[in-house]
């Protein structure tokens, strides 16, 4: 028998491929017991590559608990993390996550989230470090600042 909350990652997933709105990534996010988020992919419902189950239901336990830290939290997947939904968990301060299939049967349905693990890219570079090391100086000025 799954547990409880994996049971409704599951339910979640399954509402969103029945939708259409994309994969079978469903995700809801505990703390103390209480399901303060909840999401699924919905990246073709939304035509927004960043709309995975993981941020679906992070940006919803944020709203729930009303900050972007959700120390305290459990986050129950129906896949392991991609690395842009693993760098998220991080930034959340998210405790613990369990998740069900591996990044080898997300690979077997079709995803690629492997090259993601080992990506090398030449895509980017340094420009107008001087001026926007300007604004970072600027920003550790303020007094009222978070964080983020």
């Amino acid at each position: 028998m799954a547990n409880p909350y994996m049971k409704l990652a599951i339910e979640e997933a399954e509402s969103g491929i029945h939708a259409g709105h994309g994969g079978p990534f469903g995700c809801v996010i505990v703390k103390d017991g209480v399901v303060v988020g909840r999401g699924h992919n919905e990246v073709l419902k939304r035509n927004d590559p960043t709309c995975h189950g993981e941020m679906m239901a992070i940006r919803e336990a944020c709203r729930t608990v009303g900050t972007y830290d959700l120390s305290g939290c459990e986050l129950y997947t129906t896949a392991a993390p991609c690395p842009m939904c693993f760098g998220a968990i991080l930034w959340a301060n998210i405790r613990k996550v369990y998740y069900g299939c591996s990044v080898s049967d997300t690979d077997k349905i079709g995803f690629r989230d492997e090259e993601f693990y080992n990506a090398k890219h030449d895509f980017s570079e340094e420009l107008d470090r001087p001026e926007c090391l300007k604004l970072f100086q600027e920003y550790n000025a303020l007094r009222d600042k978070t964080l983020y």
